[in-house]
């Protein structure tokens, strides 16, 4: 259950009957998998919302900071750590919690789902990975802020080097406008995406094709971080 300390309130009625003030973390964990960008959720196993798909999130402790609120919240729910997460909006709809006004401060992280196994615990009930375009219902406000994540996941990847981390050491140029695509929420037309993408001069070509593919084998190529932090000491923006 929630431990209802962490709530400021005004007396000491039973639950139902509570409205209280409080501050919780939300984590939306995004997952890049075979081109498709999904979403970490658990099933609620504590009121309000039982039984429901919701993001791992709960309560901050009153003498805690919010990033080690974060992290806490996602070990003790998902088992999950070391995982970056970043702040990236606040939520203040004063109607958004059934028992009172609780604000919530959204983090959110990009990995390759696939290298990481979430078990629940504590009072989730079970994690799962889901497509963002194939959502359950969600508890409280997830979807606005899941909704929110992935805007604010599309601005920064139009500008960032946002990813790379999610392909493997070498990749097709395919693989690459698959995971921009994902990324950005758009598409491109093949041949100017990999104009644009070869001219940042940011990609190591590889004397090295696919294998084991029924198509005809593509070339693989790396990503040169060293020359990417060179790039940016003498000015240069990244910008898709």
């Amino acid at each position: 259950m929630v431990d209802q300390s962490y709530f400021i309130s005004e007396n000491n009625l039973p639950y139902k009957e509570l409205f209280v003030y409080g501050l919780s973390v939300d984590c939306v964990i995004f997952g890049y998998h075979e081109g498709e960008l999904k979403v970490l959720l658990i099933e609620r196993g504590a009121e309000p919302f039982k039984n429901h798909w919701a993001l791992p999130g709960d309560l901050v402790n009153i003498d805690e900071r919010l990033k080690k609120s974060a992290k806490r919240i996602l070990h003790k729910l998902t088992g999950l750590t070391d995982i970056y997460l970043e702040q990236f909006y606040t939520f203040g709809n004063p109607k958004r919690h059934p028992a009172g006004r609780v604000a919530s401060v959204g983090y959110f992280s990009l990995v390759k789902n696939i290298d990481y196994h979430p078990v629940a615990s504590s009072w989730a009930l079970q994690t799962q990975w889901f497509s963002t375009n194939e959502l359950p219902e969600l508890a409280f406000d997830h979807l606005t802020i899941i909704n929110k994540a992935i805007k604010v996941l599309h601005k920064k990847a139009k500008r960032e080097v946002l990813g790379f981390e999610l392909l493997p050491e070498k990749f097709t140029l395919m693989e690459l406008q698959q995971l921009f695509e994902c990324l950005l929420g758009d598409t491109f037309d093949k041949p100017n995406f990999r104009k644009k993408i070869l001219s940042m001069d940011i990609l190591t070509p590889l004397n090295e094709f696919q294998q084991n593919v029924a198509h005809r084998p593509a070339k693989l190529f790396q990503f040169n971080k060293e020359r990417y932090e060179m790039l940016q000491k003498n000015g240069f923006e990244f910008e898709m």
